[in-house]
């Protein structure tokens, strides 16, 4: 299982529309998701600094990275991207974290 954690960073006043976006997530998303290797993946919110933390395990990097052009994927990157910081392609900003410690 390979473990990865990640940094994003929301807008100011879109705290409530992300957590809804996300409790509803797609059912086809979520496929996709589970298809490309997610075993677990949660995403955390600081409030004062509206970073949000990512944590996700995975079986395969290769298979993981395929997620990124399929179609749902590409669409659910647009429709997130007015409520948090992206790259041209709507894609997330996006910073992977180092594991420094395991308990």
């Amino acid at each position: 299982m390979i473990k990865k954690a990640i940094r994003m960073k929301l807008h100011p006043g879109y705290e409530a529309e992300y957590e809804k976006r996300h409790r509803e997530l797609w059912p086809e998303l979520k496929e996709q998701l589970i298809a490309h290797g997610a075993k677990s993946y949660q995403i955390f919110l600081d409030p004062e600094s509206l970073a949000l933390f990512g944590y996700l395990e995975i079986e395969d990097e290769t298979r993981w990275q395929q997620l990124a052009a399929t179609e749902i994927n590409q669409k659910w990157w647009q429709y997130m991207a007015e409520l948090m910081e992206t790259n041209p392609d709507d894609s997330p900003v996006t910073q992977e974290l180092k594991e420094v410690f395991t308990l």
